[in-house]
C-alpha cells in the first residue's frame, strides 16, 4: 500500500462568498456550487472542498475559526484500502466503507483515505539553462499572467504531540521522514521515492495546535511569480514572498487566505529516492528562507510593495524623472 499524495482538502469557512472570490483567483476552477459548500479542482482534478463551518457534516474542527476540516489522502487500487481498515481500527473517529476509510490522527485532523480520481497531465514546467547544461535553446521561458495549480502538494500543520503524530503517519499510512527540527518538527514525505514533504508537523513552544498552511504546486518559478503578482493586484495579502526554502529547494510565495492561515504557490522541490538520509536542522529565519521579500511584490508595479522609493514612471523600470 502506498499514498500518492493528497486527494481532496476540505475546510470549514466563516465566510463562503470571500472564500469562493479567493480559491477563483488562486486559479481553481469551480466545479459544482450550493448554499452551504463550493467545490474546486486543481489541473489534476485535486478537489478543494469549501464547506460553511456550520455544516454538520464536516469533521471536528482541531482548531477554532475558519480552518482545515480533513485531508483526504490517495492510492491507486480499492485494494489498497484493505490493509488500512487493520491499521486504523481503533483510532479515534475511525469508519471504512467501501469507498473509504478514515479517522483522526493524534493531533485532532480528520483523515480519509480513498482511491484517486486524479488524472495524468501532459504539463511541464520551464527548463532551466545551468552552467554546464543548456536543456531550453531557441526558446524563451515563459510569462504567466495568473497561475492554475496542478495539485495540492502538502499541508502543514502545528502540533502539540510531533512524536506520537510523526509514529502516526509512518507506522499507519507508511510516510517517510525526510528531514528534521530534532524535537520540534518533521518533513514527510507520502513514499520513499517522491517530492521532499507532503506533511510538514511543527511543535510550537506554546503547544498550539492548527493549520499552518496549505501548498498548490505550480509548473516553475515563473508561475510562482506570475501567481503571487495576479493574486497582488486582485488585492489579497501576501505574507511572505516570494522567496527560496534551504531545506527543499523550493521556491514559495505565501498569501493570507479567508478559508484560513495560510496558503503557497510553490516549485521545484527537491525529489528524494529510498536512498536519502534525514538530515536535521536547527530553525532559524535563515533555515526557513535563503532570501524572502517581505510584504510581497506589487502586482502592478512589479516591485517590492511600500519600497521607499517611487515607482517607475517610464518605459523601463530603470527610468528616473529627471
Amino acid at each position: 500500500m502506498t499514498i500518492l499524495g493528497i486527494e481532496q482538502i476540505t475546510y470549514g469557512v466563516a465566510d463562503l462568498d470571500t472564500c469562493r472570490r479567493f480559491f477563483a483567483d488562486w486559479g481553481l476552477k469551480e466545479v459544482a456550487r450550493d448554499e452551504t459548500r463550493v467545490r474546486f479542482e486543481t489541473m489534476n482534478g485535486c478537489t478543494v472542498l469549501v464547506v460553511d463551518a456550520n455544516d454538520p457534516s464536516l469533521p471536528v474542527a482541531f482548531e477554532g475559526g475558519p480552518t482545515l476540516r480533513e485531508v483526504t489522502w490517495g492510492v491507486a487500487t480499492p485494494a489498497e484500502l484493505d490493509p488500512l481498515r487493520t491499521k486504523l481500527a481503533g483510532q479515534r473517529g475511525y469508519y471504512s466503507t467501501d469507498a473509504a476509510v478514515g479517522c483522526y490522527d493524534p493531533a485532532g485532523m480528520a483523515i480519509r483515505v480513498e482511491v484517486t480520481r486524479k488524472r495524468e497531465l501532459d504539463v511541464k514546467g520551464s527548463p532551466s539553462n545551468v552552467w554546464g547544461q543548456a536543456l531550453r535553446v531557441d526558446q524563451p521561458s515563459p510569462i504567466y499572467e495568473r497561475a492554475e495549480p496542478i495539485e495540492v502538494g502538502h499541508v502543514v500543520f502545528f502540533t502539540n504531540c510531533l512524536a506520537e503524530q510523526e509514529a502516526f503517519y509512518h507506522a499507519l499510512l507508511g510516510f517517510e521522514t525526510s528531514d528534521r527540527y530534532p524535537n520540534r518538527g518533521a518533513f514527510m514525505r507520502c513514499a520513499p521515492h517522491g517530492g521532499h514533504h507532503d506533511l510538514f508537523l511543527l511543535a510550537l513552544p506554546d503547544g498550539k495546535r492548527g493549520l499552518n498552511h496549505v501548498a498548490f504546486t505550480v509548473r516553475d518559478i515563473h508561475e510562482v511569480f506570475g501567481g503571487g503578482l495576479h493574486i497582488s493586484r486582485c488585492g489579497w495579502t501576501t505574507q511572505l514572498g516570494p522567496g527560496r526554502h534551504p531545506v527543499s529547494s523550493a521556491y514559495f510565495w505565501y498569501f493570507k487566505n479567508p478559508a484560513g492561515a495560510l496558503v503557497e504557490y510553490y516549485a521545484d522541490e527537491d525529489i528524494l529516492t529510498p536512498a536519502w538520509q534525514p538530515r536535521e536542522f536547527e530553525p532559524g529565519p535563515t533555515v526557513f528562507a535563503e532570501w524572502a521579500v517581505d510584504g510581497g511584490l506589487d502586482g502592478n508595479t512589479r516591485r517590492q510593495k511600500n519600497a521607499q522609493a517611487p515607482a517607475p514612471q517610464g518605459k523601463f523600470m530603470t527610468e528616473r524623472k529627471q
